[in-house]
């Protein structure tokens, strides 16, 4: 059977694709040093999505509110001992105490290398109990649904659908700190997704460390060296052809992206001594470093100087089974966290790296169901997030943490039966403007990343240096 023009680019632009989306950066040649100069520059973003809604008010509970904590949650099951909880005294004041399961996170924050953001969400504006309930106040698209939060959280434009994620509006923004580098500025290991997308920035997706996959162009041109060759050119030739057509030119660009990334990555072998968790997400953290260790490696020729990160992990939608549910993700969380920021210090750029937490949203004080077994929890709205790195100024709680009372003043739900769900006191937008402020964003371009920084008094919350 014949193969036409059609059949071998639509097949070999999967191939190049493939090679893209799938090569473990752990099957690529020799091994080059670091050298400290190799990153001067550099910076990095690492998200780490909390898919499903973690439940911040177990992964940071507020000692000095334990009996409005305990009050109402023990009854179903669902409140952690105090005993139980692991402290820590923030120098912005208070006592608090992280999720037992997060020991490795706990002593981070103790050395300042983490910090807090507390009740944090989308907003229009900012909002009051008041201004929310009487609807005076200009409020965020869908709320209390899994879609729509994540998308605002991924795009920061809480009034309207995007289909640019802040991310990729931020690489779009600073792409000329990349300098002449062909490599992708964003990176996901877990799929491609919308806060990396941006207009003209498009996102490499890759395997984790525990995928090791044979390079998929190789594979696709089989034979004899000479073979192989003849095959390229022509395969080179034909992406020449009816490039004043957007679309064909467009395809041709990404099949070129494809190759010049293989080619850069098989120039180097980078390797970790840091151990990390045999986990989902570990592995996915694990790719993240690998990554960062080629792309700034000098002999590599990739030079780097900007990146954005994309990892996840799932199952924090716990409606039930939480106490043990959350509890073990909440395990894989401080220990990759930890691992990864271990591993930035290894290559020397734990002032050059950041990491940061996102979830679709938090969840009710007020338990779902009784039992330990079955007790979980409802979709919410404010949530506490997690930033790590040497340039966090940690040992701090950034935010307000809200006040633990069951139609208090921070509770959304009005009635008969109010179920603490927060209304956030800093804006999913405040918080991606003060990491894309560090990244680089200059201030006159905040507005073009963010469409609604103005409507908060600060776009710069403070807790990078």
């Amino acid at each position: 059977m014949a193969i036409t023009r059609r059949d071998f680019l639509r097949s070999s632009a999967c191939a190049a694709g493939g090679v893209a989306l799938a090569s473990s950066i752990d099957t690529f040649g020799v091994v080059h040093a670091l050298t400290p100069q190799a990153a001067s520059d550099y910076k990095a973003l690492v998200c780490i999505f909390m898919n499903g809604g973690n439940d911040g008010n177990n992964m940071l509970v507020s000692l000095d509110q334990y009996n409005d904590y305990s009050n109402a949650r023990s009854t179903a099951g669902l409140a952690i001992a105090q005993a139980s909880l692991l402290p820590v005294s923030p120098v912005s004041g208070g006592s608090y105490g992280f999720h037992p399961n997060m020991p490795e996170l706990r002593d981070l924050f103790n050395q300042g290398k983490l910090a807090v953001l507390c009740n944090n969400g989308p907003l229009v504006e900012p909002l009051t109990r008041t201004t929310y309930q009487n609807g005076t106040g200009k409020k965020p698209l869908q709320l209390f649904s899994h879609s729509d939060q994540v998308q605002l959280f991924q795009t920061a434009i809480a009034n309207a659908v995007s289909q640019t994620g802040w991310g990729g509006r931020l690489a779009d923004r600073t792409t000329g700190l990349n300098g002449a580098a062909t490599f992708p500025s964003n990176v996901s290991i877990a799929g491609v997704n919308l806060l990396l997308s941006g207009v003209d920035t498009r996102q490499l997706a890759v395997a984790d460390s525990g995928t090791p996959l044979a390079n998929v162009l190789d594979l696709s041109l089989a034979g004899t060296t000479a073979e192989r060759t003849s095959r390229l050119a022509s395969f080179n030739e034909l992406r020449t052809l009816d490039n004043e057509f957007k679309l064909v030119k467009a395809a041709s660009d990404i099949r070129s992206s494809s190759i010049q990334t293989d080619n850069a990555l098989s120039s180097v072998n980078p390797t970790l001594t840091t151990v990390f968790p045999n986990t989902s997400l570990g592995r996915q953290l694990k790719q993240v470093a690998l990554l960062i260790k080629a792309c700034i490696d000098p002999l590599a020729g990739i030079n780097m100087k900007r990146q954005i990160f994309f990892t996840q992990i799932g199952g924090f939608d716990t409606h039930s089974a939480e106490i043990g549910g959350q509890g073990s993700l909440l395990t894989q969380v401080s220990q990759a966290i930890n691992a990864f920021y271990a591993a930035t210090v290894e290559l020397g750029v734990q002032d050059k790296v950041t990491t940061f937490t996102m979830s679709d949203f938090g969840r009710t004080l007020q338990p779902a169901g009784t039992g330990v077994a079955t007790v979980g929890t409802d979709h919410a709205w404010g949530n506490h997030q997690l930033i790590v790195g040497g340039s966090v100024l940690g040992h701090t709680l950034y935010g307000a943490y809200p006040t633990l009372a069951l139609g208090g003043p921070d509770d959304a739900d009005g009635g008969s039966n109010p179920r603490g769900r927060w209304i956030p006191t800093t804006s999913v937008e405040q918080y991606a403007a003060t990491l894309a402020l560090w990244y680089g964003l200059s201030t006159a371009d905040l507005p073009a990343v963010f469409p609604l920084i103005d409507h908060f008094a600060t776009p710069n919350l403070g807790f990078l240096g």
